[in-house]
């Protein structure tokens, strides 16, 4: 492994920021799964830390999103990366954020992600 893992079986705390926070990849086993990363993958507590630091300051739902979507394809250099970002409404109206880059492999299934034109989620 290319550096030490921060967070994988040990103590941690949610981070003040998303900045603050520290996000750990491992190598990939095999070469194409469903949301077809590349030769990394993303280590799962450390993008839960990540995630909980996002409620600690205040943005714009759009631009939670589309941060997240940058970081990890700056992180992990997937072949193909969609975020969904699915917020819970204020004021009555849900506010959904999509947002992708890269290529589709070959042969890859890529799930419906099964948006209504308008659902209220409160």
């Amino acid at each position: 492994m290319a550096k030490m893992l921060r967070h994988l079986g040990k103590l941690s705390r949610i981070p003040a920021s998303p900045q603050e926070a520290t996000l750990d990849r491992v190598a990939n086993p095999h070469p194409v799964i469903d949301y077809a990363p590349g030769k990394w993958l993303l280590e799962s507590k450390s993008f839960k830390l990540y995630l909980g630091s996002i409620r600690n300051v205040g943005a714009f739902h759009e631009d939670c999103t589309v941060a997240i979507g940058k970081k990890l394809v700056g992180l992990l250099t997937p072949k193909f990366l969609r975020i969904g970002g699915y917020w819970y409404p204020r004021g009555g109206m849900p506010i959904d954020v999509f947002w992708q880059t890269g290529k589709l492999p070959a042969n890859v299934w890529l799930p419906d992600q099964g948006v209504a034109p308008y659902r209220a989620r409160g």
